[in-house]
C-alpha cells in the first residue's frame, strides 16, 4: 500500500512494545528481534502475532517500534547509514528499489524456500522480486480505494445511498460524478455549488477533499481516474524504464481534476499542504474523500460523522478501477541474526499469523482466506467493505508502479504538479517533467 499510511502519519511519536512481559529490553538484547512499522491502527495485531511467535520460538523476542508515515522513512535511512537500522520493517514498493540497489536488504529466498506463495492474492508475491531476480519481502497485506462519504450531507443534498454507488466520470465534463460533487459542496450563504449565486472565494463544504501530495503515483488523488482512460504510469510494470506523464489522456485529466478547484468544487492546493484531508473531512469541511481501506478505522472512528462507502465511479471505458498495493515485510541487510529475522518474516506472511490481522477488522491481510476473515470483522463492525473488495473481485485493480528511481521521479514530479494545481502553469508542462523523468533511466 503510496501506500501512503496516513493513519500512521497522525502518530508522530514513537512506541515501543515488547512482545511478552517477560521479554529483554535493549536494543542488543540476545534473541531479540527489533520490527519496525508505520501504521498505529495495525500495532495492536501485530503484537499478538508477536506474542504468537514467541510463544512458538521462546528465544526469540520481537520488539515492536511504531513511527508515523514521514518520519518512519526519514529515520529508517538516519538508521541504514549508522548502522542501527531494524531487523525486519515494514515495506513499500516504491522504497524498497533503491534499497536494494544500496544493497541495504537481505534476499530472502533461502530463507523461504517452504512457502507457499500461492496463497497470497495474485500478483502481490511478484512485485517483491527485484531485477536481479530474488525476493526481498513477503506480502503482508493488499489495498485498493472507494470512496468515503458523510451521509447526512449527501441527504441533504437530496441525494441517496444509491446515487453514490452509480457514479460516472469522464475528463471532459466529469459526469455525473462532478455534478454530485458540485451538490455536495456548499458556500457560507449556504448556496450549493450547482446553484447560481455560489461564491467559490467563500466555500464552508467542499464537495471533494483532496490531499496536497502523492502526485507521481496518485494512489488517493487521480490514479482510480486516469486508469479508466486506458492511460498506465509506465511501458510496464513492474520495472518500467518508461513515464507516461507526457500522454494527453493523463493530462486531460489532470486539467480535469483540477477544474475542481477552479470552480470551488474542491480546496486551493495551498489549503491542503499540511492538512490532513481525512481528519477536514471528520471536521465537515469535506463531503467526499477517497482514500484506501487502510483508513477504515481512521474514518469510522470519527463523533458524529456517519460515513458511507461507494466504489469508484465508471470512467469513459465502462468500468471502475483501483490501484492495487501490497505491503511487504523485509529484512535489512546489516541484521546481527538473519535466521531469527526471516524466521519472523515467514511467520508474518502466514495464516498464523495474517488471521490474526484479519480478525482485527483493521486492513485485508495478503493471504485469501485471511482476508475473508477481515471482511466478517468489518462486518461486524457494521462496515460494509464491498466498495473495496469488489475491485478484486472484478479485476479492476492496476499493480502499484514499480521502477528504479522513485525518490527522484517524486522530486520532479511534485513541484511540477504543484505549479499546474496552484494554477501557476499550463498542463502542458508536465511533458517538460516527463522528459525529466524519463532521462532518470537513460
Amino acid at each position: 500500500m503510496k501506500r501512503k499510511m496516513l493513519a500512521g502519519a497522525a502518530a508522530l511519536a514513537s512506541l515501543s512494545l515488547a512482545a511478552c512481559a517477560g521479554g529483554s529490553g535493549g536494543a542488543e538484547a540476545e534473541g531479540q528481534i527489533d520490527y519496525w512499522l508505520w501504521d498505529s491502527n495495525q500495532q495492536p495485531a501485530y503484537q499478538q502475532c508477536a506474542d504468537a511467535f514467541h510463544e512458538a520460538n521462546p528465544d526469540l523476542t520481537v520488539k515492536i517500534t511504531q513511527r508515523g508515515w514521514d518520519d518512519y522513512w526519514s529515520a529508517l535511512t538516519t538508521a541504514f547509514s549508522s548502522g542501527t537500522g531494524p531487523d525486519v520493517f515494514t515495506d513499500h514498493v516504491s522504497k524498497y528499489p533503491e534499497f536494494v540497489a544500496n544493497g541495504q536488504l537481505l534476499a530472502l529466498d533461502e530463507h523461504i524456500a517452504d512457502v507457499d506463495l500461492d496463497q497470497y492474492s495474485p500478483g502481490l508475491a511478484d512485485l517483491w522480486v527485484a531485477q536481479d531476480g530474488k525476493r526481498y519481502g513477503l506480502p503482508k497485506d493488499w489495498d485498493t480505494v472507494a470512496i468515503f462519504y458523510n451521509q447526512e450531507m449527501v441527504a441533504d443534498a437530496g441525494l441517496s445511498d444509491k446515487d453514490m454507488q452509480d457514479l460516472a466520470w469522464n475528463p471532459d465534463d466529469g459526469g455525473t460524478y462532478e455534478e454530485t460533487i458540485a451538490r455536495l459542496t456548499v458556500d457560507a450563504n449556504g448556496v450549493r455549488g450547482d446553484e447560481p449565486g455560489f461564491d467559490k472565494e467563500n466555500v464552508a463544504v467542499y464537495g471533494l477533499g483532496i490531499p496536497g501530495a502523492g502526485y507521481e503515483n496518485g494512489q488517493t488523488e487521480w490514479s482510480m481516474y486516469t486508469a479508466t482512460t486506458g492511460w498506465t504510469h509506465t511501458d510496464e510494470n513492474p520495472w518500467g524504464t518508461h513515464y507516461n506523464y507526457d500522454d494527453p489522456r493523463f493530462q486531460d485529466t489532470i486539467a480535469w481534476w483540477y477544474s475542481l478547484i477552479e470552480k470551488g468544487y474542491a480546496p486551493p492546493l495551498e489549503t491542503t499542504i499540511g492538512a490532513s484531508v481525512n481528519d477536514n473531512f471528520g471536521a465537515g469541511k469535506s463531503a467526499i474523500n477517497i482514500s484506501g481501506d487502510w483508513m477504515l478505522s481512521t474514518y469510522f472512528g470519527y463523533d458524529g460523522v456517519d460515513v458511507g462507502l461507494a466504489p469508484t465511479p465508471t470512467g469513459p471505458n465502462g468500468q471502475r478501477a483501483s490501484m492495487f498495493n501490497g505491503l511487504a515485510d523485509s529484512v535489512w541487510a546489516g541484521t546481527d541474526n538473519p535466521e531469527g529475522a526471516a524466521k519472523w518474516v515467514a511467520f508474518l506472511g502466514s495464516t498464523d499469523c495474517q488471521d490474526l490481522v484479519g480478525a482485527a477488522g483493521v486492513v485485508f491481510p495478503a493471504i485469501t482466506s485471511s482476508a475473508e476473515l477481515a471482511t466478517k470483522a468489518f462486518a461486524e463492525k457494521g462496515i460494509d467493505v464491498s466498495p473495496f473488495t469488489t475491485h478484486v473481485e472484478d479485476g479492476t485493480t492496476f499493480l502499484f508502479p514499480v521502477t528504479d528511481h522513485a525518490s527522484d521521479v517524486h522530486a520532479i514530479m511534485t513541484p511540477a504538479m504543484d505549479e499546474v494545481l496552484g494554477g501557476k502553469a499550463d498542463v502542458g508542462s508536465l511533458t517538460e517533467a516527463n522528459d525529466q523523468v524519463n532521462a532518470l533511466f537513460d
